[in-house]
């Protein structure tokens, strides 16, 4: 199993429990799990490295445990209780160094655990109710943000956790001065800035700058009618890839709050999305079932590869996704191959018209050869 796990560049979790690795060089995908019974209680809900060189993934099950997988051995390495299942399932899960690891539950329980079986956590800090991601900061380990359903955006210092360092106000009353609900549903800390990128489940995107003496947003837009459900920062950070609830993902560019463009092909709702670190790739997953990987220069779709579950979260290796493999090109032939084989079935069906046309002219046939019986 460690000859696949090494192969595979994508690492999904899914509904039933099954960590899914793919190989976009070699076109296949892999099942990896440790037991025969899967049940709803390991459902992956968050994925992570567990250190820098990406030798471990670190994953988050629906009944409050974290297991370690050894990308080096293709297998499950060690299981932690990081809580209780009553709190809800993880919003977030990130890695500290040293084996220490930081973990997030819906009810707002914020807990950062050392390594080597401490049953108790060192910190814990209540971020408010109804969280609904807990993002890392990628060049400040201990800086974490949290926001969700009423909750607004708070960014916290692991290493100072008696108060958020920041949180932000509430949008200002609309025109009829009435107050506007607020639902953050993903954040991204933008590179080489204080600021913070939030979508919400009002189809908003707003960055925030803590630096700045205002807490509410330096910038506001708006995508669509649904509600944005994931987002992800471009590898310059000038552009933001967010994905709702229809399967809907844009491009929306952060100087001037406008959309750059559309991705297409997706059919259900999204739920993971990541922009790769170096190449101008976006990977998404999401209840269709389907990973794709779309092209951010010119918005084309790579790759699309069917992997049996409903998808939850990704997680993108930082080497380049098709060493070894196919060209360009030749990915995409083979996703239109595949895109096409739906048409192929229609085009191979009867119309109604010449349906009932053929029917009609069989009717009369028998209807001749019936009188000519006759007489």
């Amino acid at each position: 199993m460690g000859d696949r796990s090494r192969l595979c560049s994508v690492w999904l979790g899914s509904e039933t429990g099954i960590l899914k690795g793919v190989s976009l060089s070699r076109k296949q995908a892999f099942n990896f799990c440790n037991t025969s019974h899967l049940s709803r209680d390991q459902e992956v809900r968050a994925l992570c490295w567990g250190d820098a060189a990406e030798s471990e993934l670190l994953v988050g099950c629906v009944d409050a445990t974290v297991k370690t997988f050894s990308v080096e051995k293709g297998a499950f390495t060690e299981s932690r209780r990081c809580g209780d299942p009553a709190e809800g399932c993880f919003s977030g899960l990130a890695a500290l160094g040293g084996g220490a690891l930081v973990t997030c539950a819906e009810s707002g329980v914020l807990r950062v655990w050392r390594e080597e079986g401490g049953d108790e956590p060192v910190t814990q800090l209540d971020a408010g109710k109804n969280v609904c991601r807990m993002r890392q900061s990628p060049t400040n380990p201990n800086k974490v943000a949290t926001g969700g359903k009423e909750n607004g955006l708070k960014i916290w210092d692991l290493q100072r956790p008696e108060q958020p360092a920041f949180s932000a106000k509430n949008l200002r009353d609309d025109w009829l001065d009435l107050r506007r609900p607020y639902w953050v549903r993903d954040m991204a800390f933008i590179p080489d800035s204080d600021k913070v990128v939030t979508c919400t489940g009002y189809h908003q995107v707003h960055v925030f700058d803590p630096s700045s003496p205002q807490k509410r947003p330096v910038l506001e837009a708006e995508y669509g009618e649904y509600p944005l459900t994931a987002l992800s920062l471009t590898p310059d950070g000038t552009a933001v890839a967010v994905g709702n609830t229809q399967g809907h993902i844009a491009l929306l560019d952060l100087r001037k709050g406008v959309v750059r463009g559309c991705l297409k092909g997706l059919a259900g709702g999204v739920r993971g999305l990541q922009c790769h670190a170096s190449q101008p790739l976006v990977a998404s997953c999401g209840l269709d079932r389907f990973l794709r990987i779309h092209s951010l220069e010119d918005r084309k779709l790579q790759h699309k590869v069917y992997l049996k579950s409903r998808l939850n979260c990704l997680l993108l290796a930082s080497q380049d996704l098709q060493e070894g493999g196919a060209t360009s090109g030749e990915a995409e032939s083979e996703v239109k191959e595949e895109e096409d084989e739906g048409d192929d079935v229609w085009d191979a069906m009867e119309r109604v018209e010449e349906r009932q046309k053929r029917k009609t002219t069989e009717d009369k046939d028998t209807r001749k050869k019936r009188k000519k019986a006759q007489d």
